[in-house]
């Protein structure tokens, strides 16, 4: 069978970072929905910023539930890309779709129900609890609208079509900047909602993009083609799909399960605390932005090489996008820790302690940034050769060995207080990115990868 897969020729350079960009600039766009909330809810004052605060990190462990299944998506069509094969490309991108559909109704109904138990148990304090609520539960019946759209852009990475997902984004995100300061404050014969008109405005513009995402898969005149009839799901074809998205998923909901201690750690300290905490975890959301693309795009194109057979070829993506990563994600947190004090600023103008404590968490964590990136292309060459149980184990090992427990100890046992929790970020960092860089280099993934091959693919067209 002739391979016309044409991302994994040419300069790798070129490859990558032709990947890698719109990924980057669609990520940021996402991270904008947050970002924008805080902005217009900053001008509530602190607690309305802590609300959300508390509340992101429960609704990041319920995303990441599905979110892993949409991974599968991409390594499984970048692999039949890879192998020329679209008639597996459309049917596994259906399968994936469908199973994403149902798990997203499952956690929505989930995250509906159990909000005021959650915000409960992670400490909202009686200022902060309605509105945290609130934003919980009309946060969730936007997962089924997220989860589709998630699952779009999933497979269509796989296939390398990385431009079309950014620009639906980005106009949705236009349009939350529109609906954000309406739903929030009112405006003409539209009621404000407060709190709660944030997440209003976001399910919104996530149900136009899931519409136009599915529209665009259905019609099938941008590489794919979802058919209702390929939408029967196949044992063997959920079985895979679970056997490589649960550990991402494990992985992701270990990072949010992680989050969550973090800011019952934080609750401890009161709401300029939290909404400090909050504004850094914003920050660091939008960094590491960069590096989540650099490692989908890792993904894809490993991926795409595996499925050509060209296993030192995906040897060389993943040096480069170690290279890349950890040089390019250290000079923004370089850039970062400079303006600290500008940034935080921003989001709460007129709280001088949070400015203050929120300038120094971000200065704590800036300069482990290139370290944060290395962790993460490195999960996406993992992910990119079907060993997502890799990048679950070394997350876990680093979190829940690293960061937590350091957290706990700095904050609870030294005279840091919550200070401490700030620098157990980077101290996790560190670990991971050794952890991670000394298991790529022995190679093992490479072994594996060409053993389970042939006999991955072949079974897959029969």
């Amino acid at each position: 069978m002739k391979n016309k897969n044409q991302l994994a020729e040419g300069s790798l350079v070129r490859n990558l970072f032709t990947i890698a960009w719109p990924i980057i600039m669609a990520n940021v766009l996402q991270t904008a929905y947050q970002l924008i909330d805080t902005f217009w809810l900053g001008r509530l004052g602190a607690n309305a910023v802590a609300a959300v605060s508390i509340s992101f990190p429960i609704l990041f462990l319920v995303l990441s539930l599905g979110s892993g299944l949409t991974l599968a998506g991409t390594v499984i069509v970048s692999q039949f890309k890879g192998s020329d094969d679209p008639k597996m490309i459309d049917f596994t991108a259906s399968q994936t779709v469908f199973i994403v559909f149902l798990i997203s109704i499952l956690l929505a109904l989930l995250g509906y129900v159990s909000a005021a138990p959650l915000m409960n148990l992670i400490g909202a304090g009686p200022e902060i609890l309605d509105d945290s609520v609130t934003y919980f539960q009309v946060s969730s019946f936007g997962f089924v609208f997220l989860f589709m759209f998630f699952v779009f852009q999933s497979v269509m990475r796989g296939i390398g079509n990385v431009l079309l997902p950014m620009y639906i984004v980005f106009g949705t995100v236009l349009l939350n900047l529109v609906l954000d300061p309406i739903f929030i404050f009112g405006y003409g014969s539209v009621e404000g909602y407060g709190v709660a008109g944030a997440a209003i405005a976001s399910v919104i513009t996530q149900g136009l993009s899931a519409v136009a995402g599915l529209y665009i898969l259905f019609k099938g005149k941008q590489g794919i083609k979802i058919k209702l009839s390929c939408m029967k799901l196949e044992f063997r074809w959920v079985k895979r799909i679970f056997e490589l998205g649960i550990p991402a998923s494990l992985e992701q909901s270990s990072r949010a399960a992680v989050m969550t201690l973090m800011v019952m750690l934080v609750t401890n300290y009161g709401s300029n605390v939290v909404a400090a905490y909050g504004i850094g975890a914003r920050i660091l959301s939008l960094v590491i932005v960069p590096s989540i693309g650099m490692g989908i795009a890792t993904t894809t194109l490993i991926g795409q090489s595996i499925g050509a057979g060209q296993i030192k070829q995906a040897e060389k993506i993943g040096d480069l996008s170690v290279k890349v990563a950890f040089f390019g994600l250290t000079g923004i947190g370089l850039l970062l820790f400079v303006f600290a004090e500008n940034l935080t600023a921003f989001f709460v103008p007129n709280d001088p302690q949070v400015i203050k404590d929120g300038a120094k968490f971000i200065r704590i964590m800036s300069l482990s940034f290139g370290l944060l990136g290395v962790q993460q292309v490195l999960n996406g060459v993992f992910n990119g050769s079907r060993f997502t149980q890799a990048s679950l184990l070394i997350s876990i090992f680093s979190l829940w060995v690293a960061r937590f427990p350091t957290a706990f100890i700095l904050s609870t046992k030294t005279e840091l207080s919550f200070e401490g929790i700030w620098w157990a970020f980077p101290i996790s960092n560190l670990i991971a990115a050794v952890v991670a860089f000394s298991y790529y280099k022995t190679g093992y993934w490479k072994i594996r990868t060409f053993r389970n091959r042939n006999e991955w693919l072949q079974s897959g067209m029969k």
